[in-house]
């Protein structure tokens, strides 16, 4: 295995354990995982593998095959260190409270900074490393919060739970419809194939970075409105309840609750779509999601949204932004016949703008995390 041969020749001794974990898409439900909200992600192919030795020393050291000259090292783990990667896979190892030296080498093969969750395969794939490596018995429930907890408490990033979840629970050949409150789940089959489409993952290039603030605001918009209504979580209230009760929000306060309970229902909707072969509904849905996060959110930005007008003016039945926003990733439900002319379309269209030129990535929904050796 490729992996424990660079890790051997990093730290010079033999890995103890091999794990992988892979990022995400977002089918629908964006930004209201942690408002208990219902989600509809899917894990995809591509993964990041960790391998992990236990060194002995009072250490821990990680390395990276994405960058070859950094090895981090560490004598404590506190919140915040530093502004690295390895923040992520320190924050793991301090959320599960291991104390133990430990030398960790890792290949992300998730595209960074486009909106699919390459932080969460970084998280997932050392928690599932470390609990078979140090046979602490966690379920993939309880590894799932306690990756959320690294990345709240120890990076500084206030995410929900959806990107934990789906990384470790994913399976093949299904969307993952989860309930952010008690993470129970649901495999949704998602065989967009026999219906002859495919989903397009559209990186605009334009990468973001979640601790700048954007994020922890909107999440804050949505606490307050649940405190200023004096309800449980958006969650507990209808989209009809909820505008009926607009005077007694401020207007940012209320258009942001106004996307999370209106999501909720999209997601919902949108099982019920899959479950009747309706994917010309699925479609309609994106389309809407879309506008609500540019509109109401506000966590789009021009890139994105270019990239999504162009699909479905090239024949895409929808499009929609995934992820945090400020950049990153769109997804974009199309005929097979018509992916390359929308490819194009979108790279031209952008070049146009004077904005980078896109990547372009498919998958179907796969695995979740894995021990693997």
């Amino acid at each position: 295995m490729k992996i424990k041969a660079e890790f051997h020749k990093v730290f010079g001794r033999e890995a103890d354990i091999v794990a992988t974990a892979p990022g995400r898409v977002n089918l629908i439900g964006e930004h209201i995982d942690y408002s208990d909200g219902f989600v509809l992600p899917f894990a995809i192919k591509y993964e990041t593998t960790v391998a992990i030795g236990k060194n002995g020393l009072n250490i821990f050291r990680f390395s990276s095959a994405q960058r070859p000259e950094e090895v981090i090292e560490l004598n404590t783990l506190t919140p915040l260190q530093g502004e690295t990667w390895g923040r992520y896979v320190a924050g793991v190892i301090w959320a599960l409270g291991i104390s133990e030296g430990l030398d960790i080498y890792v290949d992300g093969q998730v595209p960074v900074g486009a909106g699919l969750s390459s932080s969460a395969a970084l998280e997932c794939s050392t928690a599932v490393g470390l609990n078979q490596l140090f046979g602490l018995g966690k379920s993939l429930k309880d590894l799932a919060r306690i990756t959320q907890k690294a990345e709240n408490e120890f990076v500084g990033v206030p995410c929900g739970i959806m990107d934990q979840s789906v990384s470790l629970m994913g399976h093949q050949g299904s969307a993952l419809l989860l309930d952010c409150r008690d993470l129970s789940t649901r495999d949704i089959p998602f065989d967009i194939a026999s219906h002859g489409l495919e989903l397009l993952i559209i990186d605009t290039q334009v990468h973001h970075e979640l601790v700048d603030g954007g994020y922890a605001e909107r999440r804050a918009s949505c606490e307050k409105a649940v405190a200023d209504l004096g309800i449980t979580s958006l969650r507990d209230i209808s989209v009809a309840d909820y505008e009926a009760r607009k005077s007694e929000l401020d207007p940012t306060t209320y258009i942001r609750g106004y996307h999370a309970v209106t999501e909720m229902k999209r997601v919902l909707d949108t099982v019920d779509a899959l479950q009747a072969g309706n994917l010309a509904k699925v479609g309609e849905l994106l389309n809407e999601s879309h506008r609500s996060l540019s509109k109401d959110y506000t966590v789009s930005c021009p890139e994105l949204d270019l990239a999504v007008e162009v699909a479905k003016q090239n024949g895409a039945r929808g499009a929609r932004m995934v992820g945090g926003g400020f950049g990153g990733s769109a997804i974009a439900l199309a005929r097979v016949e018509d992916i390359a002319a929308i490819q194009n379309a979108i790279v031209e269209r952008m070049s146009q703008a004077g904005f980078p030129k896109p990547r372009f990535f498919t998958s179907l929904p796969s695995d979740g995390a894995r021990v693997i050796g």
